[in-house]
């Protein structure tokens, strides 16, 4: 049986000294939970500081990126090996803010997931729809497009995972949240993609399904009875402690 996952973004965000604070509060009140996955993504800069700290606690740690290639004249990037090599397990693929804010593209995505894949990493490939979108109905093409151009040619094997993660632009952010129902249904739409994709036991041991926009402990709740739901990317909530482990409560 799968095991919900909960995944802290802490994007650009906290001080070095803020960082090691967070991090030993998170292991302190997280460290020893074993019934469900607690990932950390500190900024890359931060990675080495925050292995150190959550080392001997059940806590993961995640990157908030990752290249597609191994070694070679590409500046400012970090290869999955390398991501292993200080025991990354998880790596963020696809975040709307980097398609929007630094242009990345399917096809980037579509490398970065395999890349991931080839070197025991698990891809968190997020994929969601802008306001625009979803106002024109737009919301399961752009799924659609962006789940099967993400994963073309990419096999998931039986030793293998992947989280797909559910994060509408339109709510990141802005303390909106997509309604329970709508999340039901879009959660649907994926799986039925994934099915149409993958041998149908893969997608169900294989793959969790999360959603991330604007999630805290007021509004999680909401969310407790999606059966096809898996866990959260959690942004600004995973700057606070508190509010994180009440979040991880709820799973």
């Amino acid at each position: 049986m799968k095991k919900p996952i909960l995944i802290a973004n802490w994007k650009m965000n906290l001080s070095l000294g803020e960082r090691e604070g967070l991090a030993k509060e998170l292991k302190s009140e997280l460290g020893k939970v074993s019934n469900k996955d607690i990932v950390v993504c500190p900024s890359t800069i931060s990675l080495m500081q925050v292995a150190g700290i959550l080392d001997t606690s059940n806590i993961l740690l995640g990157s908030q990126d990752v290249f597609w290639e191994e070694t070679g004249a590409y500046t400012g990037e970090v290869s999955p090996s390398i991501l292993k090599d200080i025991d990354c397990r998880y790596a963020i693929i696809g975040h709307s803010e980097r398609r929007q804010l630094l242009g990345e593209t399917d096809e980037m995505v579509n490398k970065k997931i395999g890349a991931c894949l080839d070197n025991e990493l698990i891809p968190i490939f997020c994929i969601g729809e802008t306001n625009k979108e979803r106002n024109n109905n737009q919301t399961d093409n752009i799924l659609l497009a962006q789940l099967r151009n993400g994963l073309k040619d990419v096999d998931i094997t039986s030793d293998e995972s992947i989280v797909i993660a559910y994060e509408p632009v339109w709510s990141i952010g802005t303390g909106t949240v997509v309604e329970p129902d709508e999340l039901q249904r879009v959660l649907e739409t994926i799986k039925q993609t994934l099915v149409n994709m993958y041998p149908l036991t893969i997608v169900n041991n294989n793959v969790r399904m999360i959603y991330g926009g604007s999630i805290n402990p007021d509004n999680v709740s909401g969310f407790s009875q999606l059966g096809l739901l898996d866990g959260f990317l959690v942004g600004g909530a995973s700057l606070d402690a508190n509010k994180f482990k009440e979040i991880a409560k709820s799973l």
